[in-house]
Parts: C-alpha cells; sequence; structure tokens
C-alpha cells in the first residue's frame, strides 16, 4: 500500500451559528496549546479540583459528585441514564423534541420502560399532563429536556415538574445541554437530582469533555444498585474513585480537553452566571428582533423561547438545505436545519458562548435577509438587520 499524501491541516474560518458547536474563546485555545501532563500528575489532580469547584458554580449546586464526562454530551446523557436507570425501571420521559426520544432510548438500552408524557414538537412539558402520567405510571425515574436542541424550547416551570417527581418518591434527571452557561439554570434550588450538559455549545469548547452532577440521593442509587451499570467506562460508581477524594486510577482522561474546560468555566466565573444569562437573551434578543422583522416567525411561543437555540420558521416554498449551503458557501456562517418532526420547516440557530456576540448577530441576520431576498422569498432583509441594530443599541 502506498503511503498517503495528505497535506497540512487547514480547516475553513467558519461562524459557527449553528445548534452546536459554537465558536471557541481564543483564551480556550490558548489553554490547549499549553504543555501536556499525565492524569495522574498532581497538577493536574489540582486542575480537576478546579473544573468541579467551576462546574459548581456554572450549574448552581452544592453537589459533591460535579464533574466532566470523558466523552461528548451523548455520553454525560448515556451516564446520567445508564447509572440511575435499573432493570425494571419505569422512566418518564418526554415526547416533545428529539431529544427526549434520545433518552427513550437509553432507558430501553438499560431494560428500563421508558414511558411518554406526550406535547408537541416546539411546545414544553405541562405540568398537569406530568402529574397524570405519575398517577397511571407511577415512574421510578423523570426525565426531562430543560433546553431542547431540536426545537428550540424552553421548559419553563422546572420546579413544578420537580415537586411533582418528589412527591411520588421519583428522581429527576435533566438535560441541561443548550442551557448550562447559556440561560437561567438553578439545579439546587429547582430541586433537580441530575443534570447533564455538554461544553461545546453555551462554555464554547470543543467536544470532549462534558458536565454531569448528581446530588447524594441520586448517588446513593447508583452506589446501592443491586445490578452493574452496563457500560464500565460510564460506570459512576468506579468513576467516582478518580473523580472523588481518592484519585484512583479508571481512565486516561482528555486531558487537554480537561484544560480547555477549566478555561471555559473560568470565562464564566469571571464574567458572572447572570451577567451571562443575560448577555444570551439580550444578544438573541437582537437576533429574534431581526428575523421577525423581517418577516419570519420562530417556532416557539414568547414564554418558553429558548436564547441560546432559535427555531426560525422557513417561508414558503423556501428549501432548508439552499439556505444552509448558500451561508455557508458566500458567508462562511454555519446555521442547522430541523430535526425529526420539524425537518424541512424551520432553520436552527445558535446564540451560544463566544458565539453570543453582537457582530455575529449583525452578520447572521443581514446574510440571512440577502439570501432568503435572493430565493425570491417575502421578506425585508433591510427591515430585519435595522431592527436587528436598535435592539442592540437598547
Amino acid at each position: 500500500m502506498d503511503r498517503p499524501r495528505v497535506g497540512e491541516l487547514s480547516p475553513p474560518d467558519r461562524m459557527l451559528m449553528g445548534p452546536g458547536p459554537s465558536d471557541v474563546h481564543p483564551r480556550v485555545l490558548r489553554a490547549m496549546s499549553t504543555p501536556l501532563v499525565g492524569h495522574l500528575d498532581p497538577a493536574f489532580v489540582e486542575i480537576m479540583d478546579d473544573v468541579q469547584d467551576l462546574l459548581r458554580y456554572a450549574f448552581r449546586t452544592d453537589n459533591q459528585w460535579t464533574i466532566p464526562v470523558s466523552g461528548t454530551g451523548s455520553a454525560a446523557m448515556e451516564a446520567a441514564v445508564a447509572n440511575l436507570t435499573e432493570p425494571g425501571d419505569t422512566v418518564l420521559v418526554p415526547g416533545n423534541g428529539y431529544f427526549g426520544e434520545r433518552m427513550a432510548a437509553m432507558v430501553r438500552r438499560a431494560d428500563g420502560e421508558a414511558v411518554f408524557v406526550d406535547a408537541p414538537w416546539g411546545e414544553p412539558l405541562d405540568p398537569a399532563a406530568v402529574e397524570e402520567a405519575f398517577d397511571r405510571h407511577q415512574p421510578d425515574i423523570l426525565g426531562f429536556v430543560h433546553a431542547e436542541t431540536s426545537t428550540g424550547a424552553l421548559q419553563p416551570n422546572v420546579p413544578e415538574l420537580t415537586s411533582i417527581a418528589h412527591e411520588h418518591d421519583a428522581l429527576v434527571i435533566a438535560d441541561t445541554v443548550t442551557s448550562l452557561g447559556g440561560v437561567e439554570l438553578r439545579v439546587d434550588e429547582w430541586g433537580i437530582d441530575v443534570a447533564y450538559s455538554a461544553d461545546q455549545k453555551c462554555l464554547s469548547c470543543p467536544p470532549g469533555a462534558s458536565p454531569l452532577t448528581l446530588n447524594d440521593r441520586a448517588m446513593d442509587k447508583v452506589l446501592s444498585r443491586e445490578t452493574p451499570v452496563r457500560s464500565w467506562y460510564l460506570d459512576l460508581s468506579l468513576l467516582q474513585e478518580y473523580w472523588g477524594d481518592e484519585r484512583a486510577y479508571h481512565h486516561t482522561a482528555p486531558i487537554t480537553n480537561v484544560y480547555a474546560l477549566r478555561e471555559a468555566l473560568r470565562l464564566v466565573a469571571e464574567e458572572g452566571i447572570e451577567n451571562r444569562w443575560a448577555r444570551h437573551r439580550r444578544v438573541a434578543g437582537a437576533l429574534k428582533a431581526g428575523v421577525e422583522a423581517m418577516g419570519l416567525e420562530l417556532n416557539p411561543e414568547e414564554d418558553w423561547w429558548l436564547p441560546s437555540l432559535n427555531a426560525v420558521r422557513l417561508p414558503a416554498g423556501v428549501d432548508d438545505g439552499t439556505v444552509i449551503e448558500a451561508l455557508v458557501e458566500e458567508y462562511g456562517i454555519e446555521i442547522a436545519g430541523g430535526l425529526g418532526d420539524l425537518s424541512g420547516d424551520i432553520l436552527r440557530i445558535g446564540c451560544m458562548g463566544h458565539s453570543a456576540r453582537a457582530e455575529n448577530v449583525l452578520a447572521l441576520t443581514n446574510a440571512l435577509g440577502n439570501t432568503l431576498e435572493a430565493l425570491d422569498a417575502d421578506v425585508d432583509a433591510d427591515a430585519g438587520a435595522n431592527a436587528a441594530r436598535r435592539a442592540l443599541r437598547r
């Protein structure tokens, strides 16, 4: 076999305004270029402590069991679901989006029974429907998606959901993949037992070290399981020996990704978590004003609009793939189309982390308006651009 002749790595320079990843902050990139140390080196142990403290701040929790899982957000998701779900457990999962369905698939693989609480795609779960589902199925666990990446819908009444679950002696798992570091999230105050997330969205890291937090009640269930977790790699009873006080070897952590996460979380702490939530809402609000002024609609209602992921309804007769391709080729801007029930109906536009900046929103609003006008869509590109500028000035 001939030797492969591969040129120097030279990826294109994109503005990442899709559902993730987001633009990586220059300080995070610099952190990734620092020297490698071993995963049991005393210096790395100190970095692990820093990351755990910073994650607690971002999650708004005092949970001891707060760690980055080695892997992408789906690894943290599977760690949460697989460790909490024992064979025969009933898990109530949301039917209002793509990632609720993924949660159900993971429950089944853990030999649990997944039952759905139904809601239309793009709408939040109704606490009354959750209560009814609890009365009917008596689940052991409630899972819900706080910020549904597939629909742009935010779950607005989290404490009501957790109260219902706890009244039935059930644990609560929250998907915070598109909310951690971008929109209001208060794990302890809202009564969330387990929350998992990803680092490539509102934290603006390269994917690879994904946040997870469990309270003592949840961890007690993990440590008292009658059957072992099917995944050795994601077994929290083993991982806690590495991320707990012992710092005993389990696997080789993705050291450079942990560096990146530490720096990204340091940026969160410097900005202040509540200031960061406000920035996302302000900048995404300008994007929302721009797309609405040009004549487009957002999929979710105002009461459950998700600033970090904006689901924009396509004008009649416009193909999502054509718009996405034009934005990449002509402007170097990445967005995405819909998934599942909303495939072909929406554009998914992220406003996350380092991408949630005024200059990005103005560039995207201009590019989107111009692209749609070139496709003869019934939009007013100038009105959209002007509205976005006015919103940012306010």
